[in-house]
């Protein structure tokens, strides 16, 4: 396979998962905003900051208000990350390599593209936006069924998983890094009881609600959530998992010890999480740390398969 098709089908996956969890990420947030006490403060720029997209929306907007942050990630153009900016690169990485993804894929990029562009104003505006959200990540999951069912397993279905997973895992690591830092910046007089709603809205923006009272058996509290979100190996967005499908892909492919090295050395850090305590300053300095490590990844793919040149070290 070229290395400019493998390259844009990892890309076409990272697009299309960073639109679904983008969508995830604004619907949950808005159920976590209406179901706290009116006595506790959350700002809509934690979603900003969980993006470490702050430099952008400042150079855009002056007020940090629920309007301008959704539309900054929903639809501002100057945002490379916003569900209109990553639908129109899927669209452009799928049109140029549609000779070796199933025929469908280009009709129905086409068509999520074109419901997002003709109904943004529903994801802008509260009272639509759930339906609108739903209907994006609903479009994303359909796309991803048809190359589950249809697509050869071939070095570009690889790809995509590599991508896919990559960026679930970047945005599951953000998503836990952003509740221990609104859960630190809590008094400690409300911590108790926004605990319980942050972490039961952190599970179900990973559709990891129901999977966790099965597997873990035991009410929801910061710790266990934390550690079933990194650590379980069978749901499909913990980072244990995203990883595990990162190294298996990675390993139908040539020149892969390099990257099964650098996902060893992650998990082999397992963090303890006792109580909810742990989720102190030093986890966060943790995630901080796997969020780099899954940045040298990334690099470390580009080098192999992207930008690869003959007699380079295998």
């Amino acid at each position: 396979m070229l290395s400019r098709v493998a390259e844009r089908l990892y890309w076409s996956a990272r697009y299309l998962e960073r639109v679904e969890n983008t969508a995830r990420l604004v619907s949950v947030y808005d159920d976590l905003l209406f179901d706290l006490p009116k006595d506790i403060e959350v700002s809509w720029f934690n979603l900003i900051e969980i993006l470490s997209n702050e430099d952008a929306f400042e150079q855009r907007y002056k007020v940090k208000d629920e309007r301008n942050v959704v539309k900054f990630l929903l639809a501002d153009d100057t945002n490379s990350s916003s569900i209109l900016s990553s639908l129109k690169m899927v669209r452009e990485n799928i049109r140029t390599t549609r000779d070796v993804v199933p025929k469908e894929t280009w009709e129905l990029i086409n068509e999520l593209d074109l419901y997002a562009q003709q109904n943004i104003k529903q994801g802008i505006n509260r009272s639509e936006r759930h339906l609108f959200l739903n209907t994006i990540i609903e479009g994303c999951q359909k796309i991803i069924g048809l190359f589950a069912g249809t697509k050869s397993r071939d070095a570009g279905w690889h790809f995509l998983i590599m991508g896919r997973y990559l960026e679930r895992a970047d945005m599951g690591t953000r998503i836990l890094d952003a509740a221990v830092a609104l859960m630190l910046q809590s008094k400690p007089e409300t911590r108790i009881q926004l605990g319980q709603v942050t972490w039961s809205k952190v599970l179900k923006s990973q559709s990891a609600y129901l999977d966790y009272r099965r597997t873990v058996r035991s009410s929801i509290n910061g710790a266990k959530a934390a550690t079933f979100l990194m650590n379980d190996p069978c749901f499909p967005r913990t980072l244990a998992y995203c990883l595990g499908q990162i190294t298996e892909s990675a390993a139908q492919l040539p020149r892969a010890d390099s990257i099964r090295a650098k996902v060893d050395k992650i998990l082999e850090f397992n963090y303890p999480l006792v109580s909810s305590e742990d989720l102190n300053d030093n986890f966060h300095n943790h995630i901080n740390e796997l969020q780099i490590a899954i940045i040298e990844i990334h690099h470390q793919i580009t080098e192999n398969w992207f930008h690869f040149r003959q007699g380079d070290a295998a």
